[in-house]
């Protein structure tokens, strides 16, 4: 690992926020179930971290979706390449993601979801840049952190499918 990572967010800050967020998860969704999507392959490290906390009952199921292959920016062309297991019917949805930038895919992903007939569905992700965003329908119902426009890694986020396993989040100085 050649590369220079200097610290955003500490492991400390991360893990107080996301048992902060499990909390008000928890508190919105009493007396329900819970059903978790996760956002495959970065959102993993995050979707385990917070169903840990979480004090309702939990199912999980993933999915994969790309837009970015091994680059910084989105190519802006969302493909799913790997869909759920389960079904959603009437289930109350969270997806969970590790970050949402330009809003494209979770947009596109929203719509495809919906269509599969959930009680309800909500947003969730460790990371959000507003500033980014291109597709301003996209409602993020739980954000653990909101940060400037910088490539971030660690935390399950990766650059070309490295750094994932850094426990706090890191900017890549290249």
């Amino acid at each position: 690992m050649a590369d220079k990572i200097r610290v955003l967010l500490s492991e400390e800050e991360v893990n107080r926020r996301i048992s902060e967020i499990a909390g008000q998860i928890s508190l919105d969704y009493e007396g329900k179930e819970l059903h978790l999507i996760c956002i495959l392959k970065g959102g993993v490290f995050f979707t385990c971290e917070l169903a840990k906390r979480l004090t309702v009952p939990v199912s999980l199921d993933f999915m994969s979706v790309s837009s970015y292959g091994d680059d910084t920016k989105s190519s802006g062309v969302v493909r799913i390449v790997k869909d759920l297991d389960e079904s959603l019917k009437d289930k109350d949805v969270l997806i969970v993601e590790d970050i949402i930038d330009s809003g494209r895919t979770l947009s596109y992903l929203m719509e495809v979801l919906k269509q599969r007939g959930p009680a309800s569905i909500r947003l969730c992700t460790l990371l959000d840049k507003p500033e980014r965003r291109v597709k301003k329908q996209v409602k993020v119902d739980y954000t653990c952190f909101t940060i400037p426009d910088e490539f971030v890694v660690g935390y399950g986020l990766d650059y070309a499918q490295k750094y994932r396993n850094l426990p706090y989040i890191g900017v890549v100085e290249f």
